[in-house]
């Protein structure tokens, strides 16, 4: 990962976690440090919007751990009964546990129950490890819990706006489908691909017939496309087409998800892009990179 791409995704948490970074750990807050707390005494995270941790990434963290011990300290809050709860670095207190450690460098921090979920849940996002669904549970979250605007959401992630709407376009999909991305059946260029329909059976009987067959994103992207336009395939069309100009279409009309249409006459012309849904005017917009 390169420095910039650090830099983008250390902003947004910077403002709420100073001394939270996922590479080497930076010098903690003045007037806090860094303490050996015992594991045992640390209660998960309430707040944590990841609902999976794969067992071979954990065991070759606790391997790491056991080589050279935790390189980051984790975050917790004081509790009652001189317990912590744990505010950021779940996955860390996880391998150390399975490590064998019985204590883990770790900062307390007093922080309302609002601080612990925003940070959680935005340093989650900016690890990059949750899967489709549970990102856009996430912003979701961010949304209704802190009344968050999408544009402020990116900016607090360091995504681009366009990506945290496509994520939340992912709470329409019908329920069934939702689980089949969350448990990697389909990826979220399906789940995005399958948001050109209008009909949730349509969704979900795609979705079946993609996993299934082991569709790829582009098979799944014109089989929308085909059940959105069943008369254009029937129909011979009057209009003679350049193959170069058709082939050219048939791109555009994979990468958006529209119809389109290209007149041309010795370089010169017009592309015309037909869109029957405000989902397909969104996401046109999005591909585009237009703003709103």
């Amino acid at each position: 990962m390169s420095n910039d791409k650090r830099k983008v995704l250390g902003r947004g948490l910077d403002t709420l976690l100073p001394s939270s970074r996922a590479t080497a750990p930076a010098a903690p807050p003045h007037g806090e440090s860094v303490r050996e707390i015992p594991v045992e005494l640390i209660d998960r995270n309430p707040y944590q919007t990841r609902k999976r941790f794969d067992e071979a990434t954990l065991a070759e963290l606790a391997d790491s751990i056991k080589a050279s011990g935790v390189v980051q300290p984790i975050m917790v809050r004081p509790q009652q009964g001189g317990r912590f709860q744990l505010i950021a670095g779940e996955r860390r207190w996880m391998a150390s546990q399975k490590a064998g450690k019985k204590t883990i460098p770790a900062i307390a921090r007093q922080v309302s129950n609002e601080q612990a979920m925003e940070i959680t849940i935005i340093e989650n996002l900016q690890r990059e490890d949750l899967n489709a669904m549970e990102q856009a549970h996430a912003y979701e979250r961010l949304g209704r819990e802190f009344g968050l605007t999408q544009e402020q959401m990116a900016q607090r992630t360091g995504k681009d706006r366009s990506s945290v709407a496509n994520f939340l376009r992912l709470l329409k999909l019908p329920a069934e489908v939702q689980q089949m991305v969350e448990s990697d059946k389909l990826s979220f260029g399906h789940a995005k691909a399958l948001m050109g329909l209008d009909s949730p059976e349509a969704m979900q009987k795609l979705a079946q017939r993609a996993a299934q067959l082991s569709m790829s994103v582009r098979q799944v992207e014109g089989a929308v496309f085909n059940l959105m336009h069943p008369a254009e395939k029937t129909e011979a069309p009057a209009r003679k087409v350049d193959p170069n100009v058709r082939e050219a279409e048939r791109e555009l009309e994979r990468a958006l998800g529209v119809k389109v249409t290209i007149t041309d006459h010795k370089g010169r012309g017009r592309i015309q892009l037909e869109y029957k849904t405000l989902e397909d005017f969104d996401r046109v917009l999005d591909a585009l990179g237009a703003k709103r």
